[in-house]
Formats: structure tokens, C-alpha cells, sequence
């Protein structure tokens, strides 16, 4: 019965969720195809390297923020390029307009500023060839079965890639409370959880009503989010590690004499839970508003959401149940590992949105390559995250080391005390 209630408010959330997407269906776009899309793009990047070439930088760097502002994020190009090609594909495309803001802000010679518009003109006219079924001389519009098949796909990965990331951190931390015999206190996480969901849509309603939802805010939003997560992850994870002896895990229940303490812990556990379906929460609600508004029908908008929600709720039934089966000490050091690569992988995305949003400047690295799966643990071809997660590394690996010789110590106590005892 336990286990119905738990399931049916997993389900209750997604509702919840798919709810909030609904509200965000609107106005038909003003493009047949992507590639339609793609020559007003084009003609906004020539209007940048022309202001270049006269020698107004700051318009040159104005007319890339117009093009992904105004056109790559508002035309739903962005996630359909995630779901239908790939998440990696996507990232490729906006350090490529970060390659291009960076050189107009660097001054770099008129020459090798062309060649980044050229080389970011010919990337998006690659993809929207393909989102248009012409990569193969084909001259089916972007309105067609191959348009329908795009926006599943995107509707589906989106919904997929981004759920996936809150469910490891929730799902963890859910089992980890069952585990560790406080399947009492799960409801600060459910709570987090419904109100992160809940204040996705209020803060996505807050940037589309000040017309915000596709500037630089937004990414900023979503990188200061990811950096605050970063703080949380690791300092749970690092509590959880510290735990991850049954010797230690008995001391700090009998310690806890004082509720106030308890309910802290409670309430950090909560949070972090918030703070992973908030950020992923707001993102899938911005990515499907364009989808919405571009799609013909929007049977292939839901049914990729739809699909995408089952398999999400299999990875939670996964990550919740076969979890707990595992002894204590391997489940506590297999969740607190987890925490501490989510909350590199958050500090490296959290950079890159900020990167995104004029915050920070870019320095790329080409011996970095981009693809799936460092996209997941938050690896990009830049300096300004590279740098900042190969020092969380270090530091998190001796602070792992640091624990589990703290617990070895106590677990020696432990067994000294023991042995005492029986003497």
C-alpha cells in the first residue's frame, strides 16, 4: 500500500507538471521551416559582421544576442535541436555564439571574427537541414510528418534529459531516508519537490509576462540556481559519507536529542531536493512554450512528454526501490559518490548559463570535446569551467578520503569498545 501512495505521488507531480506546460501554449510562429528561420538568422549575423568591420564592436556583439535571443531561443530551434539531434549538438551551437560574443568583445582581427560567424552560420544551416528533411535533397517544409517526428523527439529528450537529472538527486535522497529508518521524514523532500514544481511555473510566468523569458535573465536565473545546488550537493554529500558506517550512522541517531537539529537536517535534505526540480523544473517549461507555439498539432509535443514521463517514472521506481536492497555502507557511499558528481556536473552548467548570459566571458579549449556524455557530467570546452571543477575534484577527493578515514577510526573504536566490554 506504501508503495502505491508513493508511486501515485510520483505520478501527482508529473501531472502537476504537465499542467503547468499546458499553460504556456502560444501563438503560431511566423516560420514554415527551420531553414526560413535560419535566413533571417543569417541576415542578422551579416548585419553583426558588417557593424564589425566598420568598427562597433558592441553592435556586432548586440546583433549575436539578437540572433540567439531573438531567433535560435524564441523559434524553438534551441530544443528541437536537443531532442531531435542531440543535447551535445546543442551545446556545440551556443559556445559557438559564445565564440562569437567572446571575439567581438576581445577585438579580434576583422578576418578571424567572420571566420566565427561563417563557421556558426554554416552549423545552424547544417541543422536546419536536417530538421527539415533537405540534408538528403529532400524539400519536405518543417510543417510535415518530419516536423512531427522532431518536435516528439525533442519533446521527449527534453522532458528525459532534464528529468533524469532531479530524479537522481531526489530519488536518492528518498531512498537514502527509507534506508537510514526515516521513511517518516520523507515528507520535507515531497514538499521541496511540490514547490519547486509550483514556483517553475510562477518564475517561467514571471519572465514571459516581463518579456524576459528569452535574455540573458533566464540563464542567469538558472546559473545562479545551479551554483546554490552545488553548495547544498556537497555538503550532503559530504554529511552522507560521513555516515556511511553503521557505527557512525548509531552515533548521530543517538546523538540526536535535540529536535531543532534534526529538523535542520530534515529541512537541508528538503532543500536540495527543491533546488534540483526547481531548476530543471523552470527549464522544461520554457523549453516546451516555443514547441507549443510552433507545433501544427500538438499531439507530438504531449505524446514525447507523455512517453517521457513513463520512463522517468521507471528510472524513480528504479533509483527508489533497488536501491534500499543494498547493504548500508555500500548504499551510503554509492549516494553520497553520486551527490558529489551532480554537484561537479551542476558547477560546470551552472558556468556555462552564466556564460550564456554575458555573465562571464568564454575561453575556449579545443583538446575538449563535445558530446553526450560530458555534456551529463557537465563538461564543456571552456576554461571558466574546467578550472572551477578540476578544484571541487580535488577537494572532494580529499574530503573523501578525509571521511572514510574518520570512519575507519570510529569503526576501530567501535570494535575496541566492544571487545573491552566482553572483558
Amino acid at each position: 500500500m506504501n508503495k502505491s501512495r508513493r508511486v501515485i505521488r510520483v505520478l501527482a507531480l508529473l501531472l502537476i507538471l504537465t499542467v503547468c506546460v499546458g499553460v504556456y501554449a502560444g501563438a503560431e510562429s511566423e516560420f514554415a521551416t527551420w531553414n526560413e528561420v535560419v535566413d533571417t538568422m543569417d541576415a542578422v549575423l551579416d548585419n553583426s559582421y558588417a557593424a564589425y568591420e566598420s568598427g562597433d564592436a558592441d553592435a556586432a556583439f548586440k546583433g549575436v544576442n539578437e540572433a540567439y535571443y531573438g531567433y535560435y531561443e524564441t523559434t524553438g530551434f534551441e530544443r528541437i535541436v536537443m531532442g531531435y539531434i542531440s543535447g551535445s549538438r546543442k551545446t556545440e551551437v551556443e559556445l559557438q555564439f559564445t565564440n562569437c560574443k567572446s571575439a567581438a568583445k576581445k577585438g579580434v582581427p576583422v578576418e578571424e571574427y567572420k571566420e566565427e560567424i561563417e563557421k556558426l552560420k554554416a552549423m545552424l544551416r547544417e541543422d536546419a537541414n536536417i530538421l527539415d528533411g533537405t540534408s538528403s535533397g529532400s524539400s519536405e517544409s518543417a510543417g510535415g510528418t518530419g516536423s512531427s517526428v522532431a518536435t516528439f523527439f525533442a519533446c521527449f529528450g527534453i522532458i528525459l534529459r532534464e528529468g533524469i537529472e532531479a530524479i537522481l538527486v531526489v530519488g536518492a535522497i528518498i531512498a537514502y531516508l527509507v534506508k537510514s529508518g526515516n521513511g517518516s521524514k520523507l515528507r520535507p523532500v515531497y514538499w521541496g519537490s511540490v514547490l519547486a514544481i509550483v514556483l517553475s511555473f510562477v518564475a517561467a510566468w514571471l519572465l514571459n509576462a516581463l518579456k524576459l523569458a528569452n535574455a540573458a535573465p533566464q540563464e542567469i536565473i538558472e546559473g545562479v540556481t545551479a551554483l546554490i545546488a552545488v553548495v547544498v550537493l556537497f555538503w550532503v554529500s559530504n554529511w552522507m559519507v560521513s555516515k556511511s558506517e553503521s557505527e557512525a550512522w548509531s552515533r548521530y541517531i543517538e546523538g540526536k536529542v535535540q529536535s531543532g537539529v534534526q529538523a535542520g537536517s530534515m529541512f537541508a535534505l528538503g532543500f536540495t531536493a527543491f533546488l534540483a526540480v526547481f531548476r530543471e523544473g523552470a527549464e522544461v517549461i520554457l523549453f516546451y512554450q516555443p514547441l507549443l507555439a510552433d507545433a501544427e498539432s500538438t499531439a507530438p509535443v504531449w505524446g514525447g512528454f507523455a512517453v517521457g514521463c513513463v520512463v522517468l517514472v521507471f528510472i524513480y521506481l528504479a533509483i527508489r526501490y533497488w536501491s534500499v536492497r543494498l547493504p548500508l555502507k555500500p548504499f551510503f557511499l554509492a549516494t553520497s559518490i553520486l551527490m558529489f558528481i551532480m554537484s561537479i556536473a551542476f558547477l560546470g552548467s551552472g558556468i556555462k548559463e552564466l556564460i550564456e548570459g554575458d555573465v562571464i566571458i568564454m575561453t575556449p579549449v579545443s583538446w575538449v570535446p563535445s558530446n553526450p556524455v560530458l555534456e551529463v557530467l557537465g563538461v564543456y570546452p571552456c576554461v571558466q569551467t574546467l578550472v572551477p571543477q578540476l578544484i571541487l575534484l580535488i577537494v572532494t577527493v580529499i574530503t573523501f578520503v578525509l571521511q572514510i578515514k574518520r570512519n575507519n577510526r570510529l569503526k576501530r573504536e567501535a570494535e575496541e569498545a566492544r571487545a573491552n566490554g566482553q572483558a
